[in-house]
């Protein structure tokens, strides 16, 4: 897959199939769509391409919103890799470029600089400026400037009844199951090991502290999930804390994996922890000695799903 960071930096003169959107959390809805385009594409010739925006919309219009998304612009890149696209174009999204109108996106960016011949998109997308045009100006521009819309109907969208807000919510109440389930594969946090205070293996369950630098990164409710990663190309399981650890008298929030039969060095790597299924709230017990008998039952709970 070709990535593309900006617009005005596309040089490619191939015709394209493309659709537009920002595609957080790649679900099982944008899967559906993504799939279409590819498909379509190999039968017309034309290039599969998804114009994408980072920073999402929201966080540029609605600077109070605060929106957390399921994916980093990096971890949303790999996804897509994976389903077979061939070309992604990531365009920063700025209150000049929520300017334009609709006739100048459709005419100059998506006709003139990335030559575009079919548009594959969902019967609700709406564009321009103010977001005042929809799926019917997008049609009607598209006998003008030459090239096909195909809309994605409401019946088969609302068939995968997913949304990324719904996968949020999911996330943030703990539900990691039904996450999951719209998602289409495990909720993902990416992130360098850094150096934490030891307090794991002074409990017998060394962790690896996981930092992730992008603040708009969604978060998972506190509490031990069960996890899995992939180290030097094996798969290696374990249980992981989201909180504050306040049974030794944490106050801030830490991310920490225990990994099972895994001894190797991580600090300054980047690792990806694929999130199965949650075990627990986090708790304030009354002792160490309660802290580790806990951890204890904790993992035979994990070992139990990981082998399902």
């Amino acid at each position: 897959m070709i990535t593309t960071k900006d617009i005005y930096n596309y040089d490619e003169k191939h015709s394209i199939a493309i659709t537009i959107g920002t595609f957080d959390g790649v679900h099982i809805g944008h899967k559906k769509i993504l799939e279409r385009l590819i498909s379509n594409a190999k039968e017309l010739g034309f290039k599969s391409t998804l114009l994408t925006f980072f920073p999402h919309p929201r966080m540029v219009l609605q600077k109070d919103a605060k929106i957390k998304l399921l994916n980093t612009i990096n971890e949303r890149s790999k996804i897509i890799k994976d389903l077979g696209l061939e070309q992604l174009i990531i365009h920063p999204f700025t209150e000049d470029f929520s300017r334009l109108s609709a006739t100048e996106f459709v005419r100059d960016i998506l006709v003139n600089k990335l030559k575009t011949k079919k548009i594959i998109i969902g019967y609700d997308h709406r564009f321009g400026r103010n977001r005042n045009a929809n799926i019917n100006d997008l049609i009607s521009f598209g006998s003008t400037l030459e090239f096909d819309v195909e809309e994605i109907s409401a019946q088969e969208i609302n068939e995968v009844s997913v949304s990324s807000t719904k996968i949020r919510r999911a996330l943030e109440d703990g539900d990691v199951k039904t996450a999951n389930s719209y998602l289409g594969y495990p909720y993902m946090l990416t992130g360098i090991v850094k150096k934490g205070k030891g307090l794991g293996r002074t409990l017998n369950f060394p962790t690896a502290n996981l930092f992730i630098e992008e603040d708009y990164k969604l978060i998972p409710r506190k509490g031990v999930y069960a996890v899995q990663s992939h180290i030097n190309s094996d798969k290696v399981f374990g249980m992981m804390n989201i909180g504050n650890n306040p049974t030794v008298g944490g106050t801030s929030l830490s991310i920490e994996i225990h990994f099972f039969d895994f001894n190797d060095d991580l600090y300054g790597k980047e690792i990806q922890i694929d999130i199965l299924d949650r075990i627990r709230d986090e708790y304030k017990f009354n002792s160490v000695d309660e802290l580790k008998l806990q951890l204890k039952k904790d993992k035979i709970a994990t070992l139990q799903i990981v082998t399902e």
